[in-house]
């Protein structure tokens, strides 16, 4: 339930920030993907989803890619 809740909310977020039309907002997209990301792959992994399991890497990836681009690089 909890890890349910932690997608749902993340995810959301994450998703709907990526669209928002303010940069400054925007940034923070990758800030609730990657907070939702162990959430991801809690639920996968205890629902034996090996394949969504592997795909989270390659969210995580991604997300992780947003972290850096728009907090660490300068």
């Amino acid at each position: 339930m909890i890890a349910q809740l932690g997608i749902a909310l993340f995810g959301v977020i994450g998703i709907w920030l990526s669209q928002d039309a303010s940069a400054a907002r925007r940034k923070w997209a990758c800030i609730f993907g990657i907070v939702g990301q162990p959430f991801w792959f809690y639920a996968t992994w205890t629902a034996e989803q090996y394949g969504m399991f592997g795909l989270c890497f390659l969210y995580s990836y991604a997300w992780g890619k947003g972290v850096y681009v728009n907090w660490i690089k300068k």
